[in-house]
């Protein structure tokens, strides 16, 4: 600059140009950063007799250079102390005045050489002459960095601010060179320029414009103007130099901190200062360069990432978003991002969510608390519809959001292998850290949230959905191993299918060094959140409803109390002729209100957060993704126990081999549990999604592990498998028998297989070992009619259930022995309930003057009442529609001598109920509340009776019960029948025909009994007394009767007579006291009959 100017000419916001010594100081180290050195001084004094092209290769000064005037002189001007790329030598001033003007050579070149005589007189244009490389460098220069080495200069002209430069001006003006910008004073140009921005702005906000403005003006360029393209390159290089520096270097610039590139890169495109992506793929290139550079971008994700976690869906989220997914664009970027210390640092589930680089991003859901609130505002009075309306705005959003989501992860898998890696090794941790969610009291202070979970879980269904195709092409790519390779799932802790802890450890003990491919990890990372992820989400529901209905019972409660404490405040009364102290009720009052507004709060949350759960796992493309992958575990775990290349278009063999492959039974419950619970789940809310959803795998699922129930050790979990049959039958739409119905009526896996695992697990059923396995069995062979049921009309079945009663006696035998007790217990428990009901009903009624807490408490038996009743009424219906069905398809088989007394009683005693003297006990009010029609009851029971009438066996049976069989009971049914026209002509004289059957058989079997006088004592049964029919003898070597061995056997497998384990494959027949007795009875009988008739016939002639 010029000594002699004021220096208050100078612009007031430029700072002073540091000192020569600083900036000899600051050179050095840069140079140092950058891994060369200036040129020496004989070499750039030669620089103007230097061959054009020519390079040097410079080197640092040496102490002495720099020590010698000589040496100062020279190093006035080493301004140029960046190097640029070899093959691009910069174009310096010097050089540019001993180079000869190559657009005048081409201007020459373009003369035509004709004789003068030949060419027409023209006359010459004006042209302006043109702009040598030395102005351009300077305007250039001077416009895209808008900086000025005149201090009068203010702006560009285009009014923009420009900067005066006076260290470099002084320089140029020491070496007596032209007051211009060239590419050798390029360098320190730049670094005059960055240090003389005001220090609390940030140096990007400066730098990041100036890339952008050459990068613009160098894509402008014609290919042939290479002068101006080395001159825009170098300045391109040493832009982008510098802005490293500012984020790496920052005391370079005077500054104490480097520049949070996290505030540049939440910026948007459209802003000059933003982080484009050109300008990040220039950087990348010079990653290797200094580890620095990845480092500093991994960082600057970091901070993006801790600002969002502190944020909803609620927030302004979006630029954070947009910042990740810019990232995911450059592979490069996503592999420092995952090699960054916090990608993995987690060892909590809270910590994971917002401690991990990608936690706060999959964090962000609309089932966070504050968004279901701003969804669902003032839940308690938002009317159906309006829920409906917000749920649906919620999915979509969750939709758009959860994809991009996806393209962030799925750029993070197609990376590289190392960043697909720690990709995995973080969706692991996600599962890994949150097995508490699946606890019976969850803390959520230790555990992830619902949202997080969801994201993670729909993001590895996606990872799945390449190959899960719909014939299963890939699922023998999903290793059976996988738990013995070092797995990044860990299931030490969990329950097992059908191993103990020891069993299990054994066996994962034996370890395979092999590593599994993708699909395995991705495949049982999938079935782990599922588990731990929107597995746990949904079983919130019952939770919530639980929580719901308390709290809604509670507030109502507490606001009736409000009411009484305003009331009591208005009045302030007197107590014992005191009056009441002023402030003390108000002020009770207001503690009232805080505690009723808590509980309100608490309870519009419960609802809300209700609302958002269901809006979200009411999507049915979410849902139908889930089902695919479920099918594909489906069928992986079939493969898996039958040993067998099963797939869906191939034939099961059932039942399963036995023993069970080590690696089924020790695989985690929770594999079976989320099909179960995912299909159950569907099947409720969303049905219309079934159809294209379900095959014949699910069927086969069902069945398999049925029928060979000894694969699974928990008892709820393969009661769980009934349900889903159960719920595939429940009507819908146009499907009236359900999702699965017509699958099971026509499927010959299942018309081979269906009835005989039903009838197998119901008998299981009465033995879960839960303590609650007494009420379970009903709920569970509840749904076991319902599924026979539906099937019934193909007379498959019933062909199969003659079968079972044919070939397999006693699993048949004790099949209906089970239904007997079943229909005794239910039948009993939900008629004795009515009259209980019914002098209840009579005393709230009748008793108006009863005080409010009698009335209460009454009310409260009353409900406790109704509630047993209506259960047991409603299985009692459905038990006895089951033996209508089995009845009338298979008479014979309930008539054998194991079963049919015990049918014959049951069937007495329950028609005495309902017709005989009693039956007026039954009346209560609205009886359809408890799923009670007597008359429909009563027309059920004859029913059966009529579909048995043509065995003699069982006539004889009704007729020998002592305890129930009354004629005068059958009488009134019949005629409640006809008075009610519940039966019609046919059906009534048939019972009547039965009726005298029973009389005439009841008059044999008492002449029979006084005609037989005393049983021989080796003919009778020694346990009941009774003249045996069928001795057999006992491993103990006693004889009793085949049909009492066989009761006793079916609730305890154990010789009557020394305790010892017995089946009833172990009586041996004694045929020939069986001939004995029949022939001694058939002689007393034929006495008995002679002696009835003749009775008779005296009568008659009489």
């Amino acid at each position: 600059m010029d000594p002699s100017q004021d220096p208050s000419q100078l612009p007031a916001a430029t700072p002073d140009a540091p000192d020569r010594n600083t900036m000899e100081q600051i050179r050095l180290r840069r140079l140092a950063k950058l891994g060369t050195a200036s040129p020496k001084p004989s070499e750039e004094s030669g620089s103007s007799t230097k061959p054009e092209g020519s390079s040097t290769t410079p080197s640092a000064p040496t102490p002495e250079q720099r020590a010698s005037p000589a040496a100062q002189a020279s190093e006035k001007r080493k301004i140029n102390v960046t190097p640029t790329p070899a093959d691009k030598p910069p174009v310096s001033s010097s050089q540019s005045s001993t180079i000869p003007d190559r657009s005048h050579k081409r201007a020459a070149a373009k003369i035509d050489d004709r004789p003068q005589a030949t060419q027409p007189a023209t006359k010459k244009p004006n042209m302006a002459p043109e702009e040598s490389i030395d102005d351009y460098t300077h305007r250039t220069v001077s416009s895209l960095f808008r900086i000025t080495l005149n201090p009068s200069q203010t702006d560009d002209g285009h009014g923009h601010q420009t900067t005066f430069l006076p260290g470099v001006a002084s320089e140029l003006a020491e070496v007596g060179a032209p007051a211009k910008f060239t590419v050798a004073v390029l360098d320190t140009t730049l670094l005059e320029a960055a240090t003389a921005q005001p220090h609390a702005t940030p140096l990007l906000r400066y730098l990041l414009p100036c890339w952008k403005r050459v990068s613009r003006t160098l894509a402008l360029l014609k290919h042939d103007e290479k002068q101006k393209r080395e001159v825009l390159e170098e300045a391109k290089r040493l832009c982008m130099s510098y802005c490293l520096f500012a984020l790496t270097i920052p005391d370079l610039f005077g500054r104490p901190q480097p520049d949070d590139l996290a505030t540049f890169l939440l910026r948007s495109q459209e802003h000059e200062d933003s982080i484009s992506i050109d300008f990040t793929k220039d950087v990348i290139s010079r990653f290797p360069e200094d580890e620095q550079y990845p480092a500093v971008f991994a960082d600057a994700m970091a901070v993006i990432s801790v600002k969002l976690s502190d944020m909803s869906m609620e927030s302004d989220y979006r630029p954070y978003l947009n910042a990740l997914s810019f990232y995911a664009k450059f592979p490069p970027l996503l592999r420092a991002v995952s090699e960054h210390e916090t990608f993995l640092s987690a060892t909590t589930g809270p910590e994971v969510e917002r401690k991990t680089i990608l936690g706060p991003f999959f964090r962000l859901s609309p089932l966070q608390s504050e968004v279901s609130l701003t969804y669902f505002p003032n839940p308690r009075s938002l009317d159906k519809g309006r829920a409906a309306q917000s749920q649906d705005a919620l999915r979509a959003i969750l939709r758009v959001y959860q994809d991009e989501l996806f393209a962030i992860a799925n750029a993070f898998i197609r990376s590289d292998s190392d960043t697909r890696n720690r990709m995995l090794d973080w969706c692991a941790l996600g599962v890994n850290t949150n097995h508490k969610r699946r606890a019976i009291q969850v803390d959520p202070r230790e555990v992830s949230s619902d949202g997080f979970m969801v994201n993670l879980t729909v993001i590895l269904d996606r990872f799945c959905s390449p190959f899960m195709d719909t014939t299963f092409s890939k699922v023998d790519r999903i290793e059976v191993d996988y738990f013995r390779r070092n797995p990044r799932v860990s299931i030490k802790d969990e329950t097992k299918i059908n191993a103990d802890q020891a069993a299990s450890d054994a066996f994962y003990a034996n370890a395979d060094s092999k590593s599994s491919n993708f699909i395995s990890e991705v495949f049982f990372l999938a079935l782990a959140a599922h588990h731990y992820g929107s597995g746990a989400t949904n079983s919130k529901l019952k939770s919530l409803d639980r929580d719901i209905k308390f709290y809604e019972k509670h507030i109502t409660a507490m606001e009736a109390e409000r009411y009484k404490l305003a009331n009591v405040s208005v009045r302030n009364p007197t107590l014992n002729g005191v009056i009441a102290n002023d402030n003390e009720n108000p002020a009770r009052l207001a503690m009232f209100e805080v505690s009723l507004k808590r509980h309100t709060d608490v309870l519009e949350k419960a609802i809300a957060s209700k609302n958002a759960i269901e809006g979200v796992f009411l999507d049915d493309k979410m849902q139908e993704l889930s089902l695919r992958f479920m099918k594909y575990v489906a069928v992986w775990m079939l493969r898996l126990a039958s040993q067998s290349a099963y797939t869906p278009e191939k034939d099961l063999a059932l039942p399963l081999p036995s023993p069970q492959p080590e690696a089924f039974a020790c695989l985690p419950e929770y594999a079976l549990q989320d099909v179960v619970d995912n299909f159950k789940f569907v099947y409720r809310y969303l049905p219309q999604i079934m159809p294209s959803a379900v095959g014949s795998e699910m069927i086969a699922l069902c069945i398999a592990f049925l029928q060979s129930s000894e694969f699974i050790k928990n008892p709820y979990l393969k009661s769980s498998l009934v349900t889903l049959l159960f719920s595939g039958t429940w009507p819908f739409s146009h499907f009236k028998k359900g999702v699965l119905g017509d699958q099971l009526y026509g499927s010959k896996f299942a018309n081979k297989h269906l009835l005989r695992a039903l009838m197998k697990f119901y008998i299981e059923a009465e033995s879960t070992g839960a303590h609650t396995q007494f009420y379970d069995k009903f709920n569970i062979r509840y749904e076991i009619f319902q599924v026979i049921k539906c099937v019934w009309g193909n007379d498959v079945y019933r062909e199969q259930l003659a079968r079972e009663s044919k070939v397999n006696r006693q699993f048949f035998v004790q099949f209906v022995n089970l239904l007997l007790n079943d229909a005794t217990y239910v039948l009993d428990e939900a008629l004795t309930k009515f009259p209980k009901i019914h002098q209840l009903q009579a005393e709230l009624e009748q008793n108006p003057g009863m005080t409010p807490e009698d009335r209460e408490k009454k009310l409260e038996e009353l409900q406790t009442l109704e509630g047993q009743a209506g259960s047991y009424m409603q299985l009692a219906n459905e038990t006895l529609a089951m033996m209508k069905l089995f009845t009338s398809a298979l008479a014979d088989a309930f008539t054998m001598p194991e079963i049919v007394q015990r049918l014959a009683s049951m069937l007495n005693y329950n028609l005495e109920t309902l017709a005989g003297p009693k039956m007026g006990q039954l009346k209560v009010n609205d009886p359809s509340k408890y799923h009670f029609q007597p008359r429909v009851l009563l027309s059920d029971f004859v029913d059966i009776y009529l579909n048995l009438a043509n065995s003699q066996a069982f006539i004889d049976a009704v007729a020998a019960d002592g305890r129930s069989y009354k004629p005068e009971t059958f009488d009134k049914a019949g005629f409640i029948l006809m008075k009610r026209h519940m039966k019609d002509d046919v059906e009534l004289r048939r019972f009547d025909a039965l009726k005298n059957s029973f009389k005439e058989s009841k008059a044999i079997a008492d002449q029979a009994e006084l005609d037989l006088g005393e049983i021989p004592a080796d003919f009778e049964d020694p346990i009941l007394g009774d003249l045996m029919k069928d001795p057999v003898m006992l491993p103990s070597q006693h004889v009793v009767d085949r049909s009492t061995i066989m009761q006793h056997l079916l609730s305890d497998p154990k010789d009557p007579f020394t305790r010892q384990p017995m089946t009833i494959e172990d009586v041996v027949p004694d045929q020939a006291l069986r001939e004995r007795i029949e022939a001694w009875k058939a002689e007393k009988i034929e006495a008995a009959k002679a002696k009835v008739l003749g009775d008779s016939m005296d009568t008659t002639e009489g």
